[in-house]
């Protein structure tokens, strides 16, 4: 009998419903994927180092765009509170003015009162909602005196200006109410950005940080190497400049003048001018950098190149796509000591070129004003060249 049961199939029960084995072995692999996607990260899930050097620079980045909005709402709110204040100081000067004209008519009512007048005019004139509804409304000026008519004269133009200064008072100080909102909104973001990127430094290695701090040597050899490349180049240029200078002058021709009149060199007052912002520059080297700060003792970017050519008797804006407009736009080959060296699309940084590919600026925060090259984020970072003065 036993030669003929059916032999039992192979596998188990699941839920009282019996899996061939290669269903088991299914719902295996799914209880492994969820338990692995159910796991911690691994180490593998973990930004690379070049990864975060990119996040904490584009956060740098956008802290220092942050930075601008922040110097512009700043610079114009203290211009609308000084605005606010004139206003302000006017009206109280027009209300005393005012005042007094009102005093005057007063001193007429009260006589009008006193000798027992029948014409209430001055009197009826103060009790009506303005002067020109009663005027509107009555014969007042045919009944008054010449003095009167100069007191109510001098009254109703008091009045008419106190009014308009009141409105531009109050316009005045809603504009710096937005002015205040847009500071606060300004410091609020540069103050995430800049928190942002020191939890994401705070959370690397000992091990992390030293190789992170290789990658960045790395990139200021590779700087160091590109400045040294346009130093040649315009070492060259201006050699040729000098040649085509002297066979000029040998020849006592004029017709090698075209070949060089692109390449002019820049006046003596211009070098005068950029040896002092260059002056004061450098011996801000060491100080740090601190976001909307305009010295003497931190900096932001462009609060350094503004407090440099201000050295120099020229004033330039306070923000950086301010003061990209506040020049003449010259070529990276034709830089000249004292030039402003803008960078990235959005004009949010900004050196002040020392020559042989280098500049002085302040590069962001937790660094110090310092030399360095032109191209210490790439060669595509740097924007355009402008001359000051």
């Amino acid at each position: 009998m036993a030669s003929h049961r059916k032999s039992r199939p192979s596998g188990t029960r699941v839920a009282g419903i019996r899996t061939p084995a290669l269903a088991t072995a299914a719902l295996t692999s799914v209880a492994l994927l969820s338990q692995s996607a159910n796991a911690a990260p691994t180490a593998d899930d973990k930004p690379s180092l070049e990864e975060v050097e990119k996040k904490v620079d584009d956060l740098y980045r956008q802290a220092e765009s942050a930075t601008d909005k922040y110097n512009a709402a700043k610079e114009k709110t203290a211009k609308q509170r000084k605005r606010v204040d004139n206003l302000l100081d006017d009206v109280a000067q027009r209300t005393q003015k005012l005042n007094e004209a009102r005093e005057e008519l007063g001193s007429f009512a009260a006589a009008q009162y006193r000798t027992g007048a029948s014409a209430p005019d001055t009197a009826t004139f103060l009790l009506a909602d303005t002067p020109q509804d009663y005027f509107d409304q009555t014969q007042l000026m045919d009944r008054m005196t010449g003095r009167q008519k100069v007191a109510v004269d001098d009254f109703v133009t008091q009045q008419s200006e106190t009014m308009k200064k009141r409105q531009e008072a109050t316009e005045s100080l809603e504009t710096l109410t937005e002015s205040q909102g847009d500071l606060k909104t300004a410091k609020s973001t540069v103050q995430r950005k800049l928190a942002d990127a020191r939890e994401l430094l705070s959370k690397l290695t000992a091990e992390e940080k030293a190789r992170l701090a290789a990658i960045e040597k790395k990139k200021q050899e590779e700087a160091a190497r590109k400045a040294e490349e346009l130093a040649r180049q315009q070492a060259a240029q201006q050699k040729a400049r000098e040649e085509a200078a002297a066979q000029q002058q040998e020849s006592g021709s004029s017709s090698s003048s075209g070949s060089s009149s692109s390449s002019a060199p820049v006046d003596s007052s211009y070098s005068s001018k950029a040896d002092k912002a260059l002056a004061f520059a450098r011996a801000q080297i060491g100080k740090p950098y601190v976001w909307g700060a305009i010295g003497p003792d931190s900096y932001d970017c462009s609060g350094l190149t503004q407090a440099a050519w201000k050295a120099a008797g020229v004033t330039l804006p306070r923000t950086t796509y301010d003061q990209v407009n506040a020049g003449t736009t010259v070529s990276l080959s034709q830089a000249q000591p004292g030039d402003l060296v803008f960078f990235y699309d959005d004009v949010t940084h900004v050196g002040i070129y020392i020559g042989n590919g280098m500049m002085i600026h302040a590069p962001k925060p937790g660094a110090y004003v310092r030399e360095e090259s032109i191209y210490y984020d790439g060669e595509s970072a740097i924007h355009s060249v402008v001359r000051p003065a």
